[in-house]
């Protein structure tokens, strides 16, 4: 089986985009990593187009994507995976190529949310825990996951104050991300002063939704070598899943067990551990989810999240760098797209191109997704 790398990349203005529609979002994500990868749309075999379709008013996107985009009629494939979903559309795409059925695809990660409203939007995102169980009594994306910070707090001793660094570390960073949704630094005592959303989670523990996209471009070892002196490779690949509903989950909600099976899949593909991981992208739709993917990605033991975080050691110039490109939390959170913008940082990250923010040798990068209330997890390691 032949090696796959990413060749080109594509980053559209994520925020609420009124100027855009869906097909708009996804050719200027498209079109910038045509012009990264330098290649003409005849030279891409296939399309794998991801967004969680409830979101917009476009069903089954695909097809009116492909088609924008001067694709047809070659293949195209809708993959949803709710936040994940383009994180497992380069898994799609590995597929594909690894199965020699394709040579080079177009992985394109969108999302146009702000049409809806919020309450709309958190309706439907309640819907990611079971329609017959849980989300008929009012569950929520907020609630949820408040759920799991008061089982940390209460474990481990993690407070507010120590979620709020969160997001004074990625918004930042996301002030130094011209593309980011908010370019503009925070206080952790404007943190712990926003207005509650779900106890402890405040405002400004939560990400935005937005509108925006995200490409890549992947080919087969022997078209990235003609393509580009610069391939940023796939060296593993993890996805797991867990039962819809909190009630069919065993232990307590103190980590994902999802993201543990995903990432233990991922290193045993590459043959790497979490010490060789050089910079990260993890799920942070809230502040306490990053501090659990610290954990469950091996990045620091149970319970042990916050020193890392305290200490600086996901900061630039620490041991691991995590959400150096501002996170979801800087950024917003287009679902479709979230996967696929975080693959596109490490790609600058790996052919040193990010500037301010670059991590000094990186190598090993490592992006992290989770779905829903992890229903699903994605991880996916990059080497360049």
């Amino acid at each position: 089986m032949g090696r796959v790398a990413i060749v080109g990349i594509g980053h559209s203005k994520f925020g609420k985009r009124s100027d855009a529609s869906l097909r708009e979002l996804a050719f200027e994500a498209y079109s910038s990593a045509l012009d990264d990868a330098e290649l003409e749309s005849p030279a891409i075999d296939g399309s794998v187009v991801c967004s969680a379709t409830h979101y917009d008013k476009q069903r089954s996107p695909a097809g009116v994507v492909s088609e924008y985009l001067g694709l047809s009629p070659k293949p195209t494939f809708n993959v949803e995976a709710a936040c994940a979903s383009s994180a497992v559309g380069l898994r799609i795409a590995w597929s594909l190529i690894s199965s020699r059925l394709h040579d080079v695809i177009a992985v394109v990660g969108v999302q146009k949310m702000t049409e809806l409203s919020s309450g709309e939007i958190q309706e439907l995102m309640g819907r990611a825990g079971d329609v017959m169980w849980e989300s008929p009594f009012g569950t929520s994306m907020p609630a949820y996951y408040a759920m799991y910070a008061n089982a940390h707090m209460a474990k481990y001793g993690t407070t507010e104050e120590d979620m709020a660094l969160v997001t004074v570390k990625n918004r930042k960073y996301g002030a130094k991300n011209p593309q980011a949704m908010f370019q503009k630094p925070i206080t952790a005592e404007e943190v712990l002063s926003s207005r509650p959303v779900a106890k402890p989670l405040k405002l400004y523990d939560c990400c935005a939704n937005a509108d925006g996209a995200a490409c890549l471009i992947v080919a087969s070892s022997e078209k990235a070598k003609k393509i580009t002196d610069k391939p940023v490779w796939v060296a593993g690949l993890g996805l797991a899943s867990s039962p819809m509903s909190l009630a069919g989950r065993r232990g307590p909600l103190t980590s994902f067990e999802v993201t543990k099976n995903a990432a233990r899949s991922a290193y045993e593909m590459a043959r790497l551990n979490p010490t060789d991981v050089d910079v990260a992208e993890v799920h942070d739709s809230f502040s306490i989810t990053e501090i659990l993917n610290y954990e469950d990605l091996g990045f620091a033991r149970p319970g042990k999240g916050t020193k890392l975080l305290k200490s600086k050691e996901t900061e630039l110039g620490g041991k691991i760098p995590v959400n150096i490109d501002g996170g979801l939390i800087s950024k917003g959170h287009p679902v479709g797209a979230t996967g696929a913008s975080q693959l596109t940082c490490l790609v600058h990250q790996l052919r040193k191109e990010a500037g301010d923010v670059q991590v000094d040798g990186a190598k090993i990068g490592l992006a992290q997704n989770i779905g829903g209330i992890g229903m699903y997890c994605s991880v996916a390691v990059l080497r360049s």
